[in-house]
């Protein structure tokens, strides 16, 4: 019984993974700049232990030539210093869908930008595959540090119409920015 609805969860995750595209209209210049990482939704195992810890940071995207994105995230720690990590996304036949592997967490990313208003937020899907286990992480970027409540519903119903458990979708508390390095 217990490995039937196990699978039957499974198998509505994998659905509702697969059905999730990229916003109809996107336009990759317009993801130029700096965005805040205001929201994280989750079921992975490693957020239940981190979640009650994670603050805000920001992005930096910027598309490249040949239609890729450069994604450059920085996270303040409590003593002042920056955590960075930097991804190039490359573009699919798909656009506002991007891939990339990750070197610092050794996984896949297939990564959807779902929904976008160029100037007030972006509503990021990536779907992450380590070592044979898949895993899905929605994040809300805003242009701000601020985002409206008719946002953050939007948010939480996407992550809830995509098997996020409700009490796995946070909002994240302001820390400051990095300087530029």
């Amino acid at each position: 019984m217990r490995l039937s609805i196990m699978g039957v969860l499974l198998c509505a995750t994998l659905v509702a993974c697969v059905n999730v595209m990229p916003q109809k209209d996107f336009n990759l210049e317009k993801m130029a700049g700096k965005w805040w990482a205001v929201g994280f939704a989750t079921n992975a195992k490693w957020f239940m232990n981190r979640k009650a810890g994670m603050k805000m940071g920001t992005s930096m995207m910027l598309p490249t030539a040949e239609g890729d994105l450069d994604i450059t995230c920085a996270n303040q720690n409590a003593d002042g210093s920056c955590w960075r990590m930097t991804h190039l996304a490359k573009k699919t036949d798909i656009p506002g869908r991007f891939t990339f592997t990750s070197q610092r967490w050794n996984n896949e990313n297939d990564m959807r930008v779902v929904a976008v208003q160029y100037d007030d937020f972006a509503l990021i899907h990536t779907i992450k595959t380590k070592h044979g286990v898949t895993d899905v992480l929605n994040k809300l970027f805003s242009r701000t540090p601020e985002v409206s409540a008719d946002v953050q519903k939007k948010f939480m119903q996407f992550s809830l119409d995509t098997g996020i458990l409700s009490g796995n979708i946070v909002f994240l508390p302001n820390n400051g920015e990095c300087a530029e390095a």
